[in-house]
């Protein structure tokens, strides 16, 4: 039996430092009603402060089973209707999210030792929606949509540049061109935490949560 390898990880891992940076200062008792109120704030507070890709968050959904899948993605938008990103509706979350629509989304800015994280059902954007989206995406974005094929088996990575090469020649012969597979998604918050680490561990979590869109939202401090 091969000798078990964890030990040496696990201490490559506890030497690692955390909270090595300076951490911002975060009151909750002056934090704003609504929770994507504080988000744009922090969100701004995140790009000032030169936070590499603050608009990345981890989209965690689940099949119809209840197993889990996560993966990062760019958030697109966000607005009382929710927070939006957008993907193959063929690929393995929009298969998941058409048997299971609803999601968690978590943003992790290691500069300033902040996580915020949402949970809520989610929704597909209109077709208009949709091709919107896509034509506002970069010509190499639009390129690498075009085929359709998220998640599916791939037999050679050489099909890969192909399929990126027949998606600019598509949209240089149609610029207006969608594939029917794109999709844009909206989370709509129930729940959102603002999480601020602290280098003594004592951590500061704000909690929002409302059991509807039509309920105001309520505020409560969590145990780090």
């Amino acid at each position: 039996m091969a000798p078990a390898r964890g030990n040496g990880i696990r201490r490559l891992l506890r030497d690692l430092p955390v909270f090595a940076g300076a951490t911002p200062p975060f009151d909750p008792g002056s934090a704003p009603v609504e929770p994507l109120e504080l988000f744009e704030e922090w969100l701004r507070q995140a790009i000032e402060a030169g936070v590499s890709e603050p608009h990345a968050a981890a989209v965690a959904t689940a099949d119809a089973g209840g197993s889990p899948s996560a993966r990062v993605l760019i958030l697109k938008d966000a607005d009382e209707r929710g927070f939006s990103f957008a993907t193959s509706s063929t690929s393995r979350k929009g298969r998941e999210l058409a048997e299971r629509p609803e999601a968690a989304m978590v943003f992790h800015w290691r500069e300033q030792a902040r996580q915020i994280r949402l949970r809520g059902p989610v929704l597909i954007g209109t077709p208009e929606e949709n091709a919107a989206d896509f034509r506002e995406r970069s010509p190499e974005g639009r390129a690498a949509g075009m085929h359709g094929r998220q998640s599916s088996p791939l037999d050679h990575q050489d099909e890969v540049a192909r399929a990126f090469e027949d998606g600019l020649s598509a949209i240089e012969a149609d610029p207006g061109a969608v594939p029917s597979s794109w999709a844009l998604y909206r989370l709509v918050p129930m729940e959102a935490e603002f999480w601020q680490g602290h280098p003594k561990r004592l951590h500061t979590r704000l909690h929002y949560t409302r059991p509807s869109v039509d309920d105001p939202w309520k505020r409560e401090l969590l145990w780090p």
